[in-house]
C-alpha cells in the first residue's frame, strides 16, 4: 500500500506494478486519483490513509509493506504507526524535516517504522558527492565504491562523435552499458556509432573511471570546488550547505523567504545567507557569480533551477546543477548546457526498491527516469548460473552483466567469465527486461527475486547487506 499519490507515490506505484506487485494507492483527492487511473493499472482508493477505519477496511494486516508518502512528515509517521499496530508487516515513511532527522533513531524505534527515507537529505548527499569528489557525475557506486557507473554527454567531442565504440580510445577495462539518445536508452555494441549530444553510461573499476575522466577532461574534473552558490534555502539547500561547509567550501545561499533566511542564518555556521531574488542578474553579479566554482539550483521550481543553472554556465561557472522533479523533462535535459540534473524522486525510489527487494540486493540505481536500472546482486551457491560462462546464460539483449566482484577483485566480464558463489554481480537492465532479470537469477523454484519478495514479507528479514 502506498499512501499519498504525489510524485513519489505515483512513481513507486508504477515501478512496483511493473514488477508484478499488487499495489493499492490511497489518496483523499479524487482528481489526483482520477489522473492516476488514466495512467496506471493499480488499485486506487479515495480515502484518508491516517484513518484507522480506512486501514481496517483495506485489510492492512494482509499487506507486506506500507509506504507513507504524503506531504506531511507527522502524518506519514502516524500512518506507519497505525499500520504496524494493525498488522502490516513493514512500513516506510518519507520524512523531510531536519528536526525529525536529529532524533531519527527514536522516531524509527518508538513508532515502529522500518525505513525512514528523506529525499531532501539523499538529494543533498548526491550533489555533495559530485561537487566534493571532483569527478564526472556518476549514476551510482557499487561493491562498496570499487565499481562506479558514470554518465556524461559527449557533446561534440571529436574523440567520440562519429566513431564506433570499438574505435574509441581509453575504454579498456570499461564497459559502455547504455547510450541515451533523445530520451531513449539504447543497448550498444562495438559497432554502435556515437552521435552528437549522446549521453553514455560507463561502468568500471573506480580507478579506470578516474583515468577516463582525466584523459578526456570530462566536465567538472578540472578544478576543486572552493566557492559554491546555492539558489534555494529549503531543506535540500540546508543539508547541502551544511555538508559543503564541513569540507571547508565557502557557501553562499540566496533565498527570498525571510523566515527561511533567518532559520538558515541561525542554524548554519560558516555559510553566507542572503535575502534576495536569486533570479536577479544584478544580485548574482554583486555576489560574484563569475568567480564561483559551482552553482546549484534547488528551489521548488524546476524551470527556475534549470534556467538559472544555464545562466550560471553563461557566467563561466564550472559545475552547474539543477534539481528537477518532473519526469517529462527527462528528454530535454541532456540537450541543455548544464552539468547535472538531479531527480529526488528517482533517488528516493531507488532506496526504497533496495529495501523492498531484500538482503541479497545490495543497491539499485534508476537511470533516465526509470527506463533502465543498475542492480547489485549477491550470488548464492544454489543459483543455476553459478560456475557457468556468461555466453551460456542466453542473456536477453536488454540485460548486461557489467561487473563481477570476486574475493574483493573487480572483473569487467566477457563471454568466458564465470560467476562463483558469493560473488557480487552488477547488472544493467532496461525496464522492459526486469522480468528477464528475475527469471535469469533463479533460486530454487521461485527464483532469486521471488525469494527476495518472500523474504520481504518476513518482518525479520535482513537488509543490512
Amino acid at each position: 500500500m502506498i499512501v499519498g499519490a504525489g510524485k513519489l507515490g505515483v512513481r513507486l506505484a508504477g515501478i512496483m506494478n511493473h514488477e508484478n506487485m499488487d499495489v493499492t494507492l490511497v489518496d483523499e483527492n479524487q482528481l489526483v486519483i482520477d489522473n492516476v487511473n488514466e495512467h496506471l493499472d493499480v488499485m486506487t482508493v479515495v480515502a484518508s490513509g491516517i484513518n484507522v477505519s480506512t486501514l481496517k477496511d483495506l485489510n492492512i494486516e494482509k499487506f507486506d509493506i506500507l509506504v507513507a508518502s504524503t506531504e506531511s512528515d507527522s502524518t506519514n509517521s502516524i500512518i506507519c504507526t497505525f499500520a504496524k499496530k494493525l498488522g502490516c508487516k513493514q512500513t516506510i515513511a518519507r520524512i523531510r524535516d531536519p528536526e525529525y532527522m536529529e532524533q531519527l533513531d527514536f522516531v524509527r524505534d518508538e513508532l515502529g517504522i522500518d525505513l525512514i527515507i528523506n529525499p531532501d537529505l539523499a538529494t543533498a548527499n548526491t550533489i555533495a558527492k559530485y561537487l566534493l569528489k571532483n569527478v564526472v557525475f556518476y549514476s551510482g557506486e557499487f561493491a562498496s565504491g570499487k565499481v562506479k557507473m558514470i554518465d556524461f554527454c559527449v557533446g561534440n567531442l571529436h574523440n567520440f562523435v562519429g566513431k564506433k565504440l570499438s574505435e574509441i580510445q581509453g575504454l579498456d577495462n570499461l564497459l559502455i552499458t547504455a547510450v541515451s539518445r533523445q530520451g531513449n536508452l539504447i543497448i550498444p555494441n562495438g559497432f554502435t556509432v556515437i552521435e552528437p549530444d549522446d549521453v553514455i553510461y560507463v561502468l568500471g573499476v573506480s580507478e579506470h573511471i578516474e583515468k577516463l575522466s582525466k584523459l578526456y577532461k570530462l566536465r567538472g574534473t578540472e578544478k576543486r570546488v572552493e566557492n559554491a552558490l546555492i539558489l534555494g534555502g529549503g531543506n535540500v539547500g540546508y543539508y547541502l550547505a551544511k555538508e559543503l561547509a564541513k569540507s571547508k567550501v565557502r557557501v553562499t545561499i540566496i533565498e527570498q523567504n525571510i523566515k527561511k533566511v533567518k532559520r538558515l542564518a541561525e542554524s548554519l555556521d560558516h555559510v553566507l545567507v542572503i535575502d534576495g531574488d536569486g533570479t536577479d542578474i544584478t544580485l548574482l553579479e554583486e555576489e560574484n557569480i563569475q568567480n564561483m566554482d559551482a552553482f546549484v539550483g534547488v528551489t521548488g521550481f524546476d524551470e527556475q533551477n534549470l534556467l538559472m543553472a544555464l545562466m550560471a554556465k553563461q557566467f563561466g561557472v564550472n559545475k552547474t546543477i539543477a534539481k528537477v522533479s518532473r519526469q517529462n523533462y527527462t528528454k530535454i535535459i541532456d540537450k541543455l548546457d548544464i552539468d547535472v540534473a538531479i531527480n529526488p524522486v528517482n533517488i528516493t525510489a531507488s532506496n526504497i526498491l533496495k529495501f523492498v527487494r531484500g538482503g541479497k540486493v545490495a543497491s539499485v540505481s534508476l537511470l533516465l527516469g526509470g527506463n533502465g536500472e543498475v542492480t547489485e546482486i549477491i550470488a548464492t551457491a544454489d543459483m543455476p548460473y553459478i560456475d557457468k560462462p556468461i555466453y551460456k546464460l542466453n542473456l536477453p539483449k536488454g540485460l548486461i552483466i557489467g561487473a563481477i566482484i570476486h574475493d574483493g577483485e573487480v572483473v569487467i566480464p566477457n563471454g568466458n567469465s564465470i560467476i562463483r558463489a558469493n560473488d557480487r554481480i552488477v547488472v544493467f537492465t532496461l525496464s522492459e527486461d526486469i522480468e528477464s532479470l528475475k527469471s535469469l537469477f533463479k533460486r530454487g523454484k521461485g527464483g532469486l527475486f521471488s525469494e527476495l519478495w518472500n523474504r520481504s514479507k518476513n518482518p525479520g528479514f535482513d537488509t543490512d547487506n
